[in-house]
């Protein structure tokens, strides 16, 4: 799951979401949260990563699996 981050910031920047929209779509309060994911400083609950996979339509393999690929 080292790759997360690095995999949520290809999502984020794909889609044309700044950290503050994602963090308002995920209904965070603050946008911080979403840079510790992306630079790996935090992992996600299992709750967070189905709701980010959810929000992109991927899997959560995709998303957790390092050998897993985003089309």
């Amino acid at each position: 799951m080292s790759r997360f981050g690095e995999k949520l910031r290809s999502l984020r920047q794909k889609h044309g979401l700044t950290m503050r929209e994602l963090a308002d779509a995920l209904e965070f309060k603050s946008h911080g949260f979403i840079g510790d994911l992306e630079s790996g400083r935090k992992h996600p609950s299992l709750d967070l990563a189905v709701k980010i996979a959810d929000y992109f339509g991927v899997t959560v393999d995709q998303l957790a699996r390092d050998d897993q690929e985003i089309a």
